[in-house]
């Protein structure tokens, strides 16, 4: 490892214990800025160790365990299409991720090979069809927006990849010009069964180390792994280790960690000032930034197209971590909030925020990025108001 990493790594340490440690509290000025420097230490100190750093370790596992033909099979240019979306699509159901969580995985998979459509499709599910989030919209907020989120994630997420390849076709094309073909591997190789549990591991531990604390009156369930969470976390962990020990020699475990390494760099420093703005314009949930929220409030009353348009604009900025934007949502309903523009903000918000554009604009650019943020912005409105207009009926 270069120098200039070891000094990074330092930097990066002494600021993660810095606003891991630092007590905010004590600061006797509360505003804008005190909100942004609370929200950066509330991703800090909840989603860092066991949501963030598990990430970055599974994007580079991808980049070196998984064969490029392998993501060419199944997200390639070449691959079925039915299959691909279809897998994309329902990704989220097995990953309790944010807007934010999700990049370095997303980063993993579209630098290895994935076409544009499939990946994005991947990246709009991944935080957007979680099922413990489902679960509990419909539990708390009632059946028919848990039911519209549900189907309206998993219908968007292919509409928004199908799109997202079409608009921008001729450079996918002129990307994938050179790639492999897909073909059988005759060379020796580790069996699958070893990659697909060393990624069971660690998708495992992403899921256990990462669990919240359910809700009053939740299933038993959700409380049964709640309770023996870090058992099960400390069980992945060690079958991570064990198998990257037995199946994979030293080199490739030095690619692994150079390969999240790389990701960290990429991602965070573009993740962490995201959240910052976040925080500085819109504040924490209950709490103001630069925007007063009782103007949000005022602007998202009733069912109208511009309700839910903007709803959708406010959440595409708002920085939600997993399950917040329930509570969120719950007290906005009872400050008048209208149905469609609640849908529209649970559709835009959990998929995008200002830290997830400033990292995917260094993945993908600007054009792409710009586009995505529209794509979802006007999905996530006409489906609101569309929404809003016949809840009543349901």
């Amino acid at each position: 490892m270069k120098i200039k990493d070891i000094y990074t790594i330092y930097i990066l340490a002494g600021l993660f214990l810095f606003f891991h440690l630092f007590p905010f509290g004590i600061i006797p000025f509360p505003g804008p800025l005190y909100e942004a420097l609370a929200l950066l230490q509330y991703y800090v100190r909840e989603h860092v160790l066991f949501c963030l750093i598990p990430a970055f370790f599974i994007a580079g596992a991808i980049s070196v365990f998984i064969k490029q033909e392998a993501v060419l099979k199944y997200f390639g240019a070449q691959a079925n299409k039915c299959l691909a979306y279809g897998v994309a699509s329902i990704s989220g159901t097995i990953l309790a991720v944010c807007s934010c969580t999700v990049l370095p995985v997303f980063g993993g998979i579209y630098k290895r090979g994935a076409g544009l459509g499939p990946a994005m499709a991947f990246l709009y599910s991944g935080p957007a069809i979680n099922i413990m989030a489902i679960i509990l919209t419909a539990r708390v907020l009632g059946w028919e927006i848990g039911l519209a989120r549900a189907v309206g994630a998993i219908i968007f997420s292919i509409i928004i990849g199908l799109l997202m390849h079409l608009i921008f076709l001729k450079e996918e094309k002129a990307k994938h010009a050179d790639a492999p073909l897909i073909m059988d591997d005759t060379e020796a190789e580790k069996p699958m069964g070893q990659t697909l549990l060393f990624f069971f591991f660690l998708i495992a531990f992403l899921i256990f180390a990462g669990w919240g604390e359910p809700v009053e009156g939740g299933h038993p369930f959700t409380f049964f792994i709640y309770d023996y969470k870090w058992l099960l976390a400390a069980i992945a962990l060690a079958g991570i280790v064990l198998s990257a020990r037995l199946w994979f020699v030293k080199e490739e475990r030095r690619d692994w960690f150079q390969a999240k390494w790389n990701f960290t760099k990429q991602i965070t420093p573009y993740l962490f000032m995201g959240i910052f703005i976040a925080g500085l314009l819109l504040g924490r949930p209950g709490e103001d930034g630069l925007i007063p929220s009782v103007f949000i409030e005022q602007l998202v009353g009733g069912n109208s197209l511009s309700a839910s348009f903007f709803a959708s604009i406010a959440a595409a900025f708002m920085y939600f971590a997993t399950l917040t934007e329930i509570p969120i949502l719950e007290g906005l309903l009872g400050a008048g909030m209208g149905h469609g523009p609640a849908l529209s903000l649970l559709l835009a918000g959990p998929a995008l925020s200002l830290p997830n554009m400033l990292v995917l604009k260094s993945i993908l650019g600007w054009k792409r990025t710009g586009v995505f943020i529209v794509l979802v912005v006007i999905m996530a409105t006409f489906s609101g108001f569309i929404f809003g207009r016949i809840g009543g009926v349901l």
